[in-house]
């Protein structure tokens, strides 16, 4: 089986039923997750694609289109997203819910309370904690980035089923929680004893 390919740069030439040739797009590779039905195949296939993925992610950050388009980095998101989702929390609860250490969160909550877009407040049942909070600005601003990336992923999907979103966010949401178990797994499981 040849190796997979990342096809990243310049369209190829090919020749279609027909005889004419045309330009196909060879920026993906070759080999795709139907060209192997199991096994490692499908796996280096899948590791491959995830690998372009977050490459290509990272190119574009995702950042959404118009004039807000890769205007939040995406540790600022993230954290903006979970406190407007889960209202306001210290540190340590931020952190935990992140899966990152608290000294992390601090480093990049600090720029979000500079800008205005992150409050610090008294916590409601102690008033000597301190926790964090969304400012009206932040929601507004949240907002504004939240609706480029849903143009943005509107556009990306521009030709699929509601289906097939609905089936794509589905396991991408899947793989992305199984990724934390997979990083840290448990201790190895011993060999048994020969015979």
């Amino acid at each position: 089986m040849p190796p997979i390919q990342d096809m990243t740069s310049a369209a190829s030439v090919s020749q279609d039923a027909e005889g004419t040739q045309g330009h196909k797009d060879s920026r993906e590779p070759r080999e795709t997750a139907s060209d192997f039905p199991h096994g490692a195949g499908l796996l280096d296939a899948l590791q491959h694609q995830v690998a372009i993925f977050a490459r290509r992610a990272e190119q574009t950050r995702l950042g959404g289109v118009g004039q807000v388009r890769n205007t939040m980095d995406r540790a600022a998101y993230l954290l903006l997203n979970r406190l407007d989702l889960e209202g306001p929390m210290g540190v340590k609860a931020l952190a935990a819910g992140m899966g990152i250490d608290s000294s992390t969160v601090t480093r990049q909550v600090a720029p979000l309370v500079e800008s205005g877009l992150v409050k610090r407040a008294s916590h409601p049942e102690d008033g000597r904690a301190v926790v964090l909070e969304l400012s009206e600005g932040g929601h507004a601003r949240l907002d504004e980035v939240r609706h480029s990336r849903r143009c943005l992923m509107e556009r990306v999907t521009d030709g699929w089923t509601e289906d097939e979103r609905v089936s794509f966010t589905a396991l991408l949401t899947r793989f992305n929680q199984a990724l934390p178990a997979a990083k840290n797994p448990g201790p190895p499981e011993e060999a048994p004893p020969a015979s």
